[in-house]
């Protein structure tokens, strides 16, 4: 790329910036206009590149150009903060968390249990006035998430700008309810999801109706669709940041550096989650040896391959990867990953799969982390993923008849 070409490509990343509100003002276009000549061409060469966009269907693939430009257009990730672990760990501190009033429903569970699903009915809307056709937007959390993530507050904040009804599916004893029986959640075992989704379609019957999963919550999105294929209410379905192969995430994960910034983190937020609950378990599982685990390998060892009563962690790893049913997914799901995900490493990302379903769109970024894609200078209003998000959404709603 010539110095000619790079000027006009900072001159549009500068545009970019001012379009999607990072340059508001004369303090910002100053501080980006302050970074030196040789760092910005090193960012407009190497950094800001448009995604690959990898589907099986030429239907899809022009749906998605025509309706959802954004997957097609060069990302520009934070110029301060583009590596992977940066996106990564700040993106929680940086984006903001928008008021959101939930109305909280219990549903029970055939086992006993109970599902603590939070709503935003979005009855204000003046795009659907009539409540039986707004249109209905499941959203699954991530592993130890609820309604209250960031990522998800925005998900909704666009739902209600589009006029969208919004419906959270937290995952059992996450979220404050009480744990009825000795069962908690893994993105291998769908009843619960299930339960959800005929329920909510139930309610709202000629609602279009989607469904959005971010990082473990797509997982369990995937692997639904796989393994109902074209029987499910749902139009169409967007994920976050998959980890595609458990086996891979958990090998990365374990590495030193990953292990201190998230593994271990994680681990001990999964404890806490279950500590609460502590006396539901201990006929099942040695609670003692699952509060002393030190990464998410021996945490669902211990504990998760017991309490869904799988033989080993490598049975339970191999039915939670869903790639291995994408072939079967049989609604239009696009799925967007970042290649530098320590959460989900590129080599185990599915594109050769991908490619042999029509109905599967792999937008795959060279950065942005695991639920990062921050963009712009300063990233607190949106992210990549968040207007990836509301289009997809919208030109599901509105053209997806095209499809």
């Amino acid at each position: 790329m010539d110095l000619e070409m790079l000027s006009r490509e900072f001159s549009l990343y500068l545009e970019h910036q001012v379009r999607v509100g990072f340059l508001g003002s004369g303090v910002g276009l100053s501080l980006v206009l302050g970074f030196s000549v040789a760092y910005a061409c090193y960012y407009l060469s190497s950094i800001a590149k448009k995604p690959q966009l990898v589907t099986g269907g030429e239907s899809l693939s022009r749906f998605l150009q025509d309706h959802c430009p954004v997957v097609t257009e060069t990302y520009y990730p934070t110029i301060w903060c583009w590596e992977s672990r940066g996106q990564t760990l700040l993106r929680p501190f940086i984006t903001s968390k928008p008021q959101v009033q939930y109305r909280n429903e219990l549903i029970k569970t055939t086992d006993g249990g109970q599902i603590s699903l939070d709503w935003f009915d979005n009855n204000k809307s003046t795009c659907y006035l009539d409540a039986s056709t707004r249109p209905t937007v499941l959203l699954l959390p991530g592993l130890t998430g609820t309604s209250k993530e960031s990522y998800i507050l925005h998900m909704v904040q666009f739902s209600e700008e589009l006029g969208y009804r919004c419906v959270v599916f937290n995952n059992r004893g996450v979220s404050g309810e009480n744990l009825l029986t000795p069962r908690t959640y893994c993105c291998a075992n769908t009843e619960d999801l299930e339960t959800v989704i005929h329920h909510v379609h139930s309610l709202y019957p000629s609602a279009p109706f989607l469904a959005a999963g971010v990082s473990m919550g797509g997982m369990l999105l995937l692997n639904y669709l796989g393994k109902i294929g074209t029987k499910t209410p749902l139009m169409a379905a967007a994920t976050f940041s998959v980890g595609w192969n458990t086996f891979a995430c958990t090998e990365s994960l374990e590495k030193p550096l990953n292990w201190l910034l998230f593994n271990y983190y994680l681990t001990t937020c999964l404890q806490s989650s279950v500590n609460k609950h502590r006396h539901m378990f201990v006929k099942q599982v040695d609670m003692d040896l699952v509060m002393k685990a030190k990464s998410i390998r021996e945490f669902d060892k211990r504990f998760t391959s017991v309490v869904f009563g799988y033989r080993s962690i490598d049975d339970y790893y191999t039915d939670a990867s869903p790639y291995r049913r994408l072939k079967s997914v049989g609604i239009p799901v696009l799925c967007l990953n970042s290649v530098d995900d320590v959460f989900s490493p590129r080599h185990a990302i599915p594109i050769e799969t991908a490619k042999q379903n029509p109905n599967v769109a792999l937008v795959l970024t060279s950065y942005g982390g695991h639920i990062g894609f921050l963009e712009g200078i300063w990233p607190r209003q949106s992210t990549y993923m968040d207007r990836v998000f509301k289009q997809f959404v919208q030109a599901i709603v509105e053209y997806g008849h095209e499809l």
